[in-house]
């Protein structure tokens, strides 16, 4: 018996809760499937899924099984990637993690271009706004907005820069003083992002001055997308991304403040970061990412 495929039908069985499904999404005979799985409980002297005329069900030992299975096919898999990535197209399964606005803002609508571009990759994006651990959560590139990680256990390379843009809609400076130097932002609504901490600054430079001020205002949100939205409804004064509210400035329904000036939060710098694990260096499918992205961004500006 071929022990691998025996589980790779078994795995395929359970996924498809059935064997005629199975037998589909393999490409063969469903008594093939059948006598297959017959044959790997018949070795490990076990039932692992219960049959009834109608459908199937996992037994205890079965969904144990599976778990382990899967993992073991994942790992085949994976190791399969690993060597045809060193060839010169990239070829299989690329995870990739981004924060959520720049993934759906920045990337999403180009990722057609990659995959027509690249048929043997596969791409699983993750969108997330929390840090990844690239080896647990087995990412291949992880990419990040801000400061540039120093790391030896990890790779950091800059492939891109963005501003960040103090922006109002025009309901709100029709019911408020349009802010004209930075100390007038004190008086107004500020929208916060939440980095965790109960205080935060916004970092202006420019004219030769070098301010910190002390923001305030009533909401604040983890999520870049729902500031945006509360600033466009006339909530405040948000601090966001060019990427992000570039289109809403162009089109008038959000406003520019204080453009002469650099605004951070913070010490908080503006590049655009691709991370990986260092046996990734040479990798096909890394770098065919990190240059499609390149090639959005440069697009972009």
């Amino acid at each position: 018996m071929d022990k691998l495929l025996a589980l790779r039908m078994f795995i395929e069985t359970v996924d498809a809760s059935g064997f005629s499904a199975a037998a589909r999404a393999i490409g063969v005979a469903t008594s093939s499937v059948t006598r297959m799985v017959d044959a790997l409980e018949t070795e490990l002297g076990t039932v692992l899924l219960n049959r009834s005329t109608r459908q199937i069900s996992v037994t205890e030992a079965g969904a144990a099984y599976y778990e382990r299975g899967r993992a073991i096919l994942e790992a085949v898999a994976e190791a399969d990637a690993q060597v045809a990535d060193r060839g010169d197209q990239p070829i299989g399964l690329l995870r990739v993690c981004m924060p959520v606005a720049f993934g759906r803002c920045v990337v999403a609508p180009h990722l057609q271009r990659l995959l027509a571009r690249h048929p043997g990759l596969e791409v699983d994006v993750t969108l997330s706004d929390e840090i990844s651990n690239l080896l647990s959560e087995r990412i291949d590139v992880s990419i990040r907005l801000g400061s540039t990680l120093h790391s030896d256990d990890i790779v950091s390379r800059t492939i891109g820069h963005f501003q960040r843009w103090l922006v109002v809609s025009p309901d709100y400076l029709r019911a408020h003083p349009t802010p004209l130097l930075p100390i007038d932002l004190l008086q107004h609504e500020c929208l916060r992002f939440n980095y965790g901490t109960t205080r935060q600054n916004w970092s202006l430079r420019g004219g030769g001055e070098d301010l910190q001020l002390e923001i305030r205002g009533r909401l604040k949100s983890n999520n870049a997308d729902l500031l945006r939205e509360a600033a466009l409804a006339g909530a405040g004064v948000a601090l966001l991304a060019d990427w992000l509210v570039g289109p809403d400035v162009s089109s008038g329904r959000l406003i520019r403040l204080l453009g002469q000036y650099e605004v951070n939060p913070g010490q908080a710098q503006t590049s655009i970061n691709a991370l990986y694990l260092p046996n990734h260096r040479g990798s096909t499918r890394v770098s065919a990412f990190i240059d499609f992205l390149q090639e959005v961004l440069a697009s972009a500006t």
